[in-house]
């Protein structure tokens, strides 16, 4: 986890994301450097842009607040909207059944 938070942290300085620069983040930060672990998070951001990451995680977040604020409010309205209940009388219903067999 440590690696990660040092790649946000040279991310958001402008920095290289380098194994060298992570190695002396976490050494920076009290850990004991792992170089291998510094490989492989250099590797898995080839390509990536860690800015957008964030900017589409936090678009995620706030349409999924919006989304279920949207479901809270139409179940809301669905609980306090009367109920109304249809009864039909024997003869209603005879009626209905009559009109299939013409």
């Amino acid at each position: 986890m440590e690696y990660v938070y040092a790649a946000l942290l040279l991310d958001e300085a402008g920095k290289e994301v380098s194994e060298h620069n992570l190695l002396e983040v976490v050494k920076a930060a009290g850990f004991a450097p792992n170089e291998a672990k510094a490989k492989a998070m250099v590797e898995s951001l080839k390509g990536v842009s860690i800015k957008e990451i964030i900017k589409n995680a936090q678009t995620m977040q706030v349409a999924q607040v919006q989304a279920q604020a949207t479901v809270a409010a139409a179940a809301t309205a669905a609980a306090k909207k009367p109920k109304v209940e249809e009864k039909k009388t024997e003869e209603e219903a005879a009626g209905g059944l009559a009109g299939l067999f013409g």
